[in-house]
């Protein structure tokens, strides 16, 4: 019996390993999806009928990562969502592993915080691994095309973590900016700094 539940476990770690290792890379179509907000209504990509494009963040309440970019993650959307690209956060993290990351806490953190953007649950943990996320906070910068949802930036917010007043290169932004102009975006992946999603 014994044998057969470590099989089962390592077929669960490798199935997850492997969906991590998957997930959508530049050009890509993003799906669209259905999750639930703190205010209890469900949000998708198609509810934004005018977005020019998203900025999809995966983040919690729990990680010291996330919460040292929540100030920056509402800067972005107080900014950019005016132009035609809000911010969309996604929590990924199962929460009877991290209960503080719980709908209840997320209503919270939302309400203390003044989020202004949507902040859903992935309460299923079925969207993350389709888009390949593995930290908290991770981005993915979309723009709305005839096809879909194409993904044009993966990774990092910017490029210090630590100290917002000694950031150097602002990844989305510079991503958002060259959208807008029709410009190649120079850096379109970059590493995530973060926590690992909670399982």
């Amino acid at each position: 019996m014994n044998i057969i539940y470590s099989i089962l476990i390592l077929f669960t770690t490798l199935l997850h390993s492997q969906l991590l290792n998957g997930g959508y890379d530049i050009g890509d179509i993003a799906t669209d999806f259905s999750l639930e907000n703190i205010d209890g209504n469900f949000v998708s990509l198609s509810d934004f009928k005018d977005a020019k494009g998203f900025i999809i963040v995966f983040t919690c309440n729990t990680c010291p990562y996330a919460v040292l970019y929540e100030d920056r993650i509402e800067a972005l959307n107080k900014k950019y969502a005016p132009q035609g690209y809000p911010v969309i956060a996604i929590m990924p993290n199962n929460v009877e592993t991290k209960p503080g990351d719980s709908m209840l806490s997320m209503q919270q953190r939302a309400n203390d915080k003044e989020f202004t953007f949507p902040y859903l649950i992935d309460a299923d943990q079925e969207i993350y691994p389709q888009y390949g996320a593995t930290k908290t906070p991770h981005v993915f910068v979309l723009e709305s095309t005839s096809r879909g949802p194409l993904v044009r930036y993966i990774g990092g917010i910017d490029d210090n973590y630590k100290d917002a007043s000694l950031v150097k290169t602002r990844y989305v932004e510079e991503a958002i900016e060259s959208l807008k102009n029709g410009y190649e975006i120079k850096q379109t992946k970059t590493k995530a700094i973060g926590c690992s999603i909670k399982l």
